[in-house]
């Protein structure tokens, strides 16, 4: 077979992100390259043969074991030539199938099926095997280092943001848990649709009319063969499978993209100058730009966003394959392929926030130093909240327009509050009664108004470190 120059390929899939990603590429090859649509279709074709000659051959024992290995025999050169003379993938398979297995049994090759019958059955299987072998358990792994940074920066303050403006202070383990819990649920829902992936055996229209003619109970045949294949059968069927379950597991992994997509977009802007609070690893020899030496950009989280407007468009081809004529037409046939090229596209996302995750720097100092950039003021939600219970209908008017003087005159919010010695009194009173706090304590450290923050994020972490090792028990 000829050795191709890989910086020949068209795709970018085949040569930059191949080798950035071999190992996690060369196990979605297992399941998604043209090599492994072939293999399984012979799994699938040979199910069905071993299916018909155990139903109609006494001692089928021996043949049986004669024809297990036609997976290793039957290689993609052979199905290709052949199809050079069939124009039709499914029927070039079969005739090679014919040949290689006793003639006696020959005539069992594909009786019965028709072509998605094999191609749908197979697909599910591949689908289902590469989502299980390979996308959810690296992302299993890149929650569990988002677990661990969440864990390590539980209580670390952070300041919080709405609309880029600073708000309230949170954690900076806060700011992690959303990402736990988000991408936490995504994974629970792929392990459960990647495992009701279905297939079928119900012929050219879905109504068994071909099945009919072999055996008695057609719907029996069909649960048999996809027994033998650790699968069920769709609930209806035309010629195709119902495209929703497959439908279903592209989108989830599609929501999955954008939790790691809306992760990086977080991460880069913290790493922007004038926020400098966490910072990609950057090796010795790495360059930033090439003529502004000092440079050290956020690449990776911007290449982790870039994949994701890449790929996460390609849902639109998803929900258009759902829809085919009548009983089917072929206007997925070209499209559906495509598909693998999503998922590798996936898997690359991932890999790239991971590597992210686990290499992060994190500069405390500065994460302190952001809360009270603007002294005291991220404590003005507080200070309207207690001078509200004192019974002041007003509260947030009077608290705006201090925090406009203080912005203008460049003092503490905490010294106009001190103004008010009846206010003062109440706030430190209230402050001890809720959270213990000394209100000049409070007022001189804004990171610890963080609400259950900390709090929060533990239970967070608990609860999708259990979820996902219940999930890599059942895989």
């Amino acid at each position: 077979m000829e050795a191709r120059n890989i910086f020949k390929n068209l795709s970018p899939l085949d040569h930059r992100y191949y080798l950035s990603n071999r190992a996690l590429f060369e196990e979605l090859e297992k399941y998604l390259s043209e090599e492994a649509v072939i293999k399984y279709c012979i799994k699938v074709e040979s199910a069905l043969l071993e299916t018909h000659i155990e139903m109609q051959i006494s001692d089928s024992e021996e043949i049986i074991k004669q024809i297990q290995n036609l997976g290793k025999t039957i290689t993609p050169e052979l199905v290709y030539e052949e199809e050079e003379k069939t124009n039709h993938n499914i029927r070039a398979l079969v005739n090679v199938m014919k040949r290689q297995v006793p003639s006696e049994v020959s005539h069992f090759v594909h009786l019965g099926a028709t072509s998605v019958d094999i191609l749908d059955t197979a697909a599910a299987l591949r689908m289902r095997d590469a989502a299980r072998e390979v996308v959810i358990p690296a992302l299993i792994e890149l929650l569990d280092h988002l677990i661990t940074l969440a864990e390590r920066e539980a209580d670390t303050p952070q300041v919080g943001r709405t609309h880029g403006q600073h708000a309230v202070p949170v954690t900076l383990g806060f700011s992690f848990a959303e990402f736990i819990a988000r991408l936490g649920k995504s994974i629970v829902r792929l392990e459960e649709l990647s495992g009701d992936l279905r297939g079928k055996l119900a012929g050219a229209v879905g109504a068994y009319n071909a099945t009919s003619l072999l055996v008695k109970d057609p719907i029996e045949l069909e649960a048999k063969f996809l027994s033998r294949l650790g699968i069920e059968a769709a609930e209806y069927s035309t010629q195709m499978v119902e495209p929703e379950y497959l439908l279903r597991l592209l989108l989830e992994m599609n929501i999955a993209f954008g939790v790691i997509a809306n992760l990086a977009d977080d991460l880069r802007h913290l790493q922007r100058t004038e926020i400098d609070e966490l910072r990609e690893l950057f090796t010795n020899t790495q360059v930033g730009s090439s003529t502004m030496p000092q440079k050290r950009n956020p690449w990776n989280s911007e290449h982790v966003k870039s994949l994701w407007k890449a790929f996460f468009p390609r849902v639109m081809t998803f929900y258009m394959d759902q829809i085919s004529e009548h009983q089917r037409d072929m206007s997925n046939s070209a499209s559906s392929r495509f598909v693998a090229d999503y998922i590798s596209g996936f898997i690359a996302a991932i890999a790239r926030m991971t590597k992210i995750v686990t290499t992060i720097k994190v500069d405390r100092e500065r994460l302190l130093s952001n809360i009270t950039m603007k002294g005291d003021l991220v404590l003005a939600e507080a200070a309207y909240v207690l001078l509200s219970l004192s019974g002041d209908s007003d509260a947030h008017e009077k608290i705006r327009k201090i925090t406009l003087d203080c912005e203008k005159n460049r003092t503490p919010m905490v010294n106009a509050l001190r103004e008010d010695t009846e206010l003062w009194e109440y706030i430190g009173a209230r402050l001890k009664e809720t959270t213990g706090e000394d209100a000049e304590d409070f007022f001189s450290n804004p990171h610890k108004y963080n609400g259950k923050a900390g709090e929060i994020t533990k239970k967070l972490v608990k609860k999708y470190r259990t979820e996902m090792k219940k999930i890599e028990e059942k895989l």
